[in-house]
């Protein structure tokens, strides 16, 4: 798989916006999107408040990833909270999504992170499919997903 990340700079702004309205679509809640480009480049650039990585192949950004770190008090450090994740419906069934998920493992181990998680709609079978087939857990009385210790380190290691 020729596959490229790259962290987005403050003149992705408008691409980071165009993922988030597609990704709003797919999850039928495009009209609860306020986000600007003003916004995004405030809070994810000069707030410092989130990343975002985007995979590419060919010069082509097929998905992208925006992330933050939370922290863990029983682990007594950070971990990734996974905010978004979405790859165009073109490039789906490809190997992309496992792929972003994958960096983000590598990411979360190099910065000696705890865990990593996000959540998921209920009825987004095809993901929580795809989540559970990475070895993710939901959470009791959450759906929540969390890729941690062997199994992180063991998705890291994965190229």
């Amino acid at each position: 798989m020729d596959i490229t990340f790259r962290y987005a700079k403050e003149t992705d702004a408008a691409l980071i916006l165009q993922f988030i309205k597609a990704l709003a679509e797919y999850e039928k809640k495009s009209d609860e999107v306020i986000a600007t480009e003003d916004i995004l480049k405030e809070w994810i650039f000069e707030k410092k408040k989130a990343e975002v990585i985007f995979a590419s192949v060919n010069g082509i950004d097929v998905g992208y990833a925006l992330f933050f770190h939370n922290f863990s008090t029983f682990l007594g450090r950070a971990g990734i909270y996974l905010e978004d994740l979405f790859v165009k419906p073109e490039f789906r069934g490809r190997g992309y999504g496992k792929a972003i998920l994958k960096k983000l493992a590598r990411i979360a181990v190099e910065r000696e992170c705890g865990r990593l998680e996000w959540l998921c709609l209920d009825w987004n079978k095809p993901s929580i499919d795809f989540y559970l087939s990475l070895g993710a857990e939901p959470l009791n009385e959450w759906t929540v997903y969390r890729v941690a210790g062997d199994t992180l380190k063991s998705m890291a290691a994965e190229q």
